[in-house]
């Protein structure tokens, strides 16, 4: 079971440095706001492969409440960006 945590972890790592890139890279702010979200859903997995390896369902509920954050905040934030592009 460790070699599927491991493959797990590294494929998420691989996703997160690819995310990194497009937050660092991105031409548009709109670019920079999906990286981030996705950024924040892969921490959040990962989160969760820790809890999946040491049977600890502790954290469930603080995973549940950071990805609503996450969600309800890149949605405002491309609703606020949409408004400035188009008052420009």
């Amino acid at each position: 079971m460790s070699v599927v945590y491991t493959l797990v972890l590294s494929m998420l790592t691989v996703a997160a440095l690819l995310a990194l890139w497009r937050l660092l890279q991105g031409p548009t702010t709109l670019d920079r706001i999906a990286a981030l979200d996705v950024f924040v859903v892969l921490i959040v997995a990962a989160a969760a492969v820790y809890a999946a390896i040491y049977s600890d369902g502790s954290n469930i509920p603080l995973l549940a409440a950071v990805a609503l954050i996450a969600l309800v905040g890149s949605a405002t934030a491309a609703r606020l960006v949409e408004r400035w592009e188009r008052h420009r």
